[in-house]
């Protein structure tokens, strides 16, 4: 992780680059996602056709949304299916926020992908994309209050140290006096 994409390790950083990963066998459709969100968005989009393949740059990238597919073995018989991924995914980096994206209407799927971390669950349909944009702009404001927050917090911390220091250094003044002081008087 270079220091120039990174201020520092987590997703909360202050990135040059915001990755969203699209992980979808289907060409078309991750085309058309890739299409709708670059129009709307400004972070860099990765495209996937296996999520074996996407796991590789999960660790090394750190996406802050990853937009995954249910069925990844249309093309590939042997690939994980996108719960599978999912799971990976939050090991390799909690922080990143997980849209299961899928034609597979399942309640049984649907909350086995909720119980691993995803943020949302959207069917294939009409209204899908409208779901995903929806998803990602309340995901961008919970990133944004999330990195307020850390920037906060780091703050007071600074503020605090500061504050001890100048408080050890006036306890320090009021016990030895002033180093200036001149003694000949």
């Amino acid at each position: 992780m270079s220091e120039s994409n990174l201020i520092t390790g987590d997703n909360l950083a202050l990135q040059n680059v915001r990755y969203m990963f699209i992980i979808d066998d289907d060409p078309v459709q991750t085309e058309m996602i890739n299409d709708y969100l670059k129009e709307r968005y400004l972070f860099e989009v990765k495209k996937y056709a296996t999520g074996e393949e996407a796991l590789i740059d999960v660790a090394k990238l750190k996406p802050e949304i990853v937009i995954l597919d249910y069925h990844m073995n249309s093309n590939n018989p042997g690939a994980k299916n996108g719960v599978e991924i999912l799971k990976e995914i939050r090991v390799l980096n909690p922080a990143t926020r997980v849209i299961m994206f899928t034609g597979e209407d399942n309640i049984n799927i649907a909350l086995d992908s909720m119980r691993h971390g995803a943020h949302d669950y959207i069917i294939k349909g009409e209204t899908s994309f409208n779901k995903i944009e929806n998803t990602v702009n309340r995901l961008g404001e919970m990133h944004r209050l999330e990195a307020v927050n850390v920037a906060q917090k780091r703050t007071i911390l600074f503020l605090g140290v500061c504050i001890s220091i100048i408080i050890v250094l006036a306890i320090l003044y009021a016990v030895l006096g002033s180093p200036f002081a001149s003694e000949s008087t």
